[in-house]
């Protein structure tokens, strides 16, 4: 979810070697971002659901807190607990909308279109997200496991491909973005450290962990915890 500036966007990879024989005989050591691309091309594609925490921090203040159960391979769908200095609340979100409550009430439910998921942390793209750091002269750790895939890009990279999150990054000159991707394929962890012309950098962390099945997901009612 997005709330000014402050919303995380995201927005984001074990060592293996692979020899052929070229015309001359000699072997060839595959580089560090073929190697992202084949766990990635490798990853299991099958709906599939995951806890997530993410961390957006100016400092050392805490701007906002996500932790949820979302759906993965499939339309984003969940449901997260979303904190701020201003509120709590509960969110549900389905194919057709999201919900937002304040954490504790059993009133109505804010509804809100669909779309205001994206543009957020991009968990339902994530394999995308490391492509297009790869696209742009990633560095790659082929050592760190997982597989650590690190590049510095700017919001009008981020909007050739993805408009939203591109937009909603504006107001940064640069953002250093870094991704991790584990032995299944799987992205398990994103860093953005994103830097403004003036005032401090906004730092976002997101962890994926306990990958399940699939949950389903159902617009809450009034009375609904």
């Amino acid at each position: 979810m997005n709330h000014r500036r402050t919303a995380p966007w995201i927005a984001a990879l074990s060592a293996l070697m692979v020899t052929a024989c070229a015309p001359d005989s000699a072997a060839r050591t595959e580089s560090g971002p073929e190697k992202v691309r084949e766990l990635l091309a490798s990853a299991d594609d099958a709906p599939c659901s995951a806890a997530l925490r993410a961390v957006t921090q100016s400092g050392s203040d805490r701007l906002q807190l996500m932790e949820c159960r979302l759906n993965l391979n499939a339309p984003l769908t969940g449901r997260t607990t979303d904190t701020t200095a201003q509120y709590t609340e509960d969110v549900v979100i389905t194919r057709e909308k999201v919900y937002r409550r304040a954490v504790g009430t059993r009133g109505a439910w804010q509804e809100f279109p669909a779309a205001t998921a994206k543009g957020g942390v991009p968990v339902d793209r994530l394999p995308q997200f490391v492509r297009f750091l790869l696209d742009h002269d990633a560095t790659v750790d082929r050592e760190s496991d997982p597989v650590h895939v690190s590049a510095r890009v700017t919001p009008k990279d981020v909007e050739s491909v993805d408009r939203t999150a591109g937009r909603n990054l504006r107001p940064a000159t640069t953002v250093d973005a870094e991704a991790w991707v584990d032995g299944r394929g799987r992205v398990v962890r994103i860093r953005e450290n994103m830097h403004f012309a003036s005032g401090p950098d906004i730092r976002l962390s997101l962890e994926l962990t306990d990958f399940r099945s699939a949950i389903e997901v159902s617009a809450p009612t009034r009375g609904s915890a």
